[in-house]
């Protein structure tokens, strides 16, 4: 098994007013020649935005953008005519294929939104681009991972043009999570949204994260009170 650490105070950070975000891959002004992309992952960014601002209209090709509110209610509005609400306890795919504009915003006058956006790398290029939002509370299993994204439009939760799944955890208890990847070519990369976790003796806390690959299964050994984002992926 082979692993790469993001320590959260070594990822890239900005404040640009209406807001703030963290980078885990090179991204904007944040470059880091090492973390560039972790395997078909090539974006995961925590960010806040604050009251009345947001993202304006403008494009992305052959990427796909999944949103995953964590506070707060992100307005969407795209090229494809698509325009809501997003909120906690839902998701968005977009899957930009050939282009698409889009913007998000916080229409919120007090409040800010908190989300992370990941950006995953098609297996095809310039398909047709389409929109799937989705609410995940039915998902939700309380002391265990669920899955909210997968290749598959038959599965549970939302899908992507990629092979590569997506889970949350919630615990409140201590317990091990053991993980099987669906093939030898994927690497799985784990974020500790809060409190605390082990994987192979390394110890996560708050916003670290792992990326493993060159294995068939993991365990993740979890302290109590503890929120996950797994993401699995191809590596090449």
């Amino acid at each position: 098994m082979k692993s790469i650490l993001y320590k959260s105070d070594t990822i890239g950070k900005a404040n640009h007013g209406w807001l703030q975000t963290h980078h885990y891959f090179s991204f904007a002004d944040y470059y880091n020649p090492e973390r560039i992309h972790f395997g078909m992952l090539r974006v995961l960014n925590d960010d806040i935005i604050a009251p009345n601002n947001g993202f304006g209209i403008h494009p992305h090709y052959n990427m796909e953008i999944i949103t995953i509110p964590l506070l707060g209610t992100l307005w969407h509005s795209d090229s494809m005519g698509n325009e809501g609400a997003i909120n906690h306890g839902e998701i968005q795919v977009m899957s930009a294929g050939s282009g698409v504009y889009h913007s998000e915003w916080n229409k919120d006058i007090q409040k800010p939104v908190h989300l992370f956006q990941i950006w995953i790398y098609p297996r095809s290029k310039n398909i047709t681009p389409r929109y799937q939002q989705i609410n995940i509370s039915s998902l939700f299993e309380q002391n265990k991972l669920y899955q909210i994204v997968s290749p598959n439009q038959h599965e549970k939760g939302a899908w992507i043009h990629q092979n590569a799944w997506i889970y949350l955890g919630d615990f409140n208890t201590q317990s091990t999570q053991t993980y099987t990847l669906h093939s030898h070519k994927n690497g799985i990369f784990v974020l500790v949204i809060d409190g605390k976790a082990h994987i192979d003796n390394i110890s996560l806390y708050k916003r670290d994260a792992l990326g493993i690959w060159d294995t068939k299964q993991i365990e993740i050994h979890i302290e109590s009170y503890t929120q996950l984002l797994l993401i699995e992926v191809p590596m090449n």
